[in-house]
């Protein structure tokens, strides 16, 4: 695959994007046109899915060749949309079968959007077909996948970046420059993350027939098949821990790996967690509706909090990391973030970045995250950059992992009722023969659980 240089002005609609391109350390992105548009591909037309593509498309010339969905409606609904927003106007080829689609085209860029089951094998399946990935946090279900994903990607050498787009977003990237790497805070020794939505689905809907726009056999793929109660894909899915991690998989992965990135933070050295299903037992999700997780680090605990219900501790905050130091408190959220010292200093504080008036577009969006739009534009500029360098993204694929399979270690954690220490080289838990075989889920047959050691 050739690379391209993109144009500048084309790049940097924005102070928000000044600023990130110089905290990024961008080199050279400047100054011919592209030979000729990335070639695209999407798989998940879902709401996140074609989000991530229209952030794409705001960005960089690009020609969106493929989509793919097992649901007939929704592919066919995302290619009129993807042809008014691309530049050509042309309606990208549809596919049922992501595997069809990778072999049928050649690509630049495959975005992945599909639920968390989906996400390792096509990745590892994309890169293999040559193609750089955008891929939906969390990366994986299991442990074992993750490191597997880390590998093809090495092996394939191809930019692998996952959305955990809290790297990319303006007002953490001002706190971390100006708050925590200027030593506002002093010496760190506590973090606490939470999420307080009341984001669990507690229906309890009939079995029904499957519809004839969607193959629900395709859908569940290596999961397990699930009795049809209604579309998986509109949100239900996450309820059910059979296609991903619970809240903490979904909501931790993002706060924890902001916090990481923070503080230059690698593998936790020891991972507790304990929770259940304490409230909302009436339903079919089998989630847990409250947990309480420990990342242990040498003189630091980063302490995560979840429930689904009551009010959250702190209502400006109610998803959100806190940072402690001996000389003050970094308060952060999606929408803000809140720096306030020890005794009678300067407090700070920032707002979320908007960019209404440069992209007028998003205002008409059905279901866009407005305040989360100008970071995954970012995001996906760094994307880029990291193509055109040969270089790691932010929010590279092995980082991704870190943070995800950390989010699954608790939930190994809370099932078992004891403490864990992952060993990323011999990808076990030493001395904890349970605990390692929970490391891999079993995939349904004839589906094959990828191998680190043989991708």
């Amino acid at each position: 695959m050739n690379t391209f240089n993109i144009n500048r002005r084309h790049f940097l609609k924005g102070a928000s994007a000044t600023l990130a391109l110089s905290t990024f350390g961008f080199r050279g992105i400047d100054l011919i046109n592209p030979q000729r548009p990335f070639r695209v591909a999407l798989i998940g037309t879902g709401w996140y899915g074609k989000s991530d593509l229209f952030r794409l498309i705001q960005v960089a010339p690009v020609e969106v060749i493929a989509l793919c969905d097992v649901d007939k409606n929704q592919l066919n609904a995302a290619a009129d949309l993807v042809s008014k927003r691309q530049k050509s106007g042309k309606k990208p080829k549809l596919y049922g079968d992501y595997r069809k689609l990778l072999s049928e085209n050649e690509l630049d860029i495959v975005l992945i959007g599909t639920p968390d089951h989906w996400h390792a094998l096509q990745m590892i399946d994309a890169v293999k077909a040559g193609a750089h990935v955008y891929v939906q946090k969390p990366i994986s279900v299991d442990v074992m996948e993750g490191e597997a994903m880390v590998a093809a990607a090495r092996k394939y050498n191809k930019v692998v970046q996952v959305g955990t787009q809290r790297k990319s977003t303006p007002h953490l990237i001002d706190a971390k420059k100006n708050i925590v790497d200027a030593g506002l805070l002093g010496t760190i020794r506590h973090v606490e993350m939470c999420c307080y939505f009341a984001m669990r689905n507690n229906s309890n809907p009939p079995l029904e027939p499957v519809p004839d726009f969607l193959d629900y056999e395709m859908w569940t793929g290596p999961a397990p098949l699930r009795p049809y109660d209604g579309i998986p894909h509109i949100r239900w899915w996450r309820a059910f821990m059979e296609y991903g991690n619970g809240v903490t998989g979904d909501m931790c992965v993002h706060m924890l790996d902001t916090v990481r990135w923070m503080l230059k933070l690698g593998w936790p050295t020891k991972i507790s967690a304990n929770g259940g299903i304490f409230v909302q037992k009436d339903a079919k999700s089998n989630i847990a509706d409250t947990q309480v997780a420990n990342f242990e680090y040498p003189e630091l605990n980063c302490v995560w909090t979840h429930r689904t219900w009551g009010t959250p501790a702190d209502p400006q905050y109610p998803w959100s990391f806190k940072l402690y130091g001996d000389k003050g408190t970094l308060s952060a959220s999606t929408m803000q973030y809140d720096f306030v010292p020890v005794g009678d200093g300067e407090k700070i504080h920032k707002d979320v970045v908007y960019e209404r008036e440069k992209y007028p577009e998003d205002l008409t969006e059905e279901r866009i995250e407005l305040n989360a739009a100008p970071a995954t534009r970012l995001h996906m500029l760094d994307f880029l950059n990291a193509i055109d360098k040969k270089s790691r993204p932010v929010a590279d694929i092995e980082e991704g992992h870190i943070s995800t399979a950390s989010c699954i270690l608790a939930n190994i954690s809370m099932e078992l009722g004891r403490p864990l220490s992952y060993d990323p080289k011999t990808m076990t838990v030493p001395g904890d023969a349970e605990a390692t075989q929970k490391l891999q889920r079993a995939y349904r047959s004839p589906w094959t659980h990828p191998d680190p050691k043989k991708v």
